[in-house]
């Protein structure tokens, strides 16, 4: 399903609360989840997918939005 926000920062909400959806299911943070998911010791199931493109435009989202910030001031 795609989603369509009006601003990035409401797009790093949604994801941050799906990131916290995951860290709740699988008891685990998902900083830590990537870095294990990126040394190939975790599954590649779908859900695990899901969980690591969230994460990747978590940290895309986070970036940019504190790029955004620093330009407004």
């Amino acid at each position: 399903m795609t989603m369509t926000y009006a601003a990035p920062l409401d797009a790093l909400i949604a994801v941050t609360i799906r990131l916290g959806g995951y860290e709740t299911a699988r008891g685990m943070k998902s900083k830590d989840f990537f870095e294990r998911y990126s040394a190939g010791e975790m599954s590649d199931d779908a859900e695990t997918i899901e969980w690591a493109n969230d994460y990747r435009h978590f940290l895309y989202l986070r970036d940019a939005v504190a790029e955004l910030m620093q330009n407004v001031a």
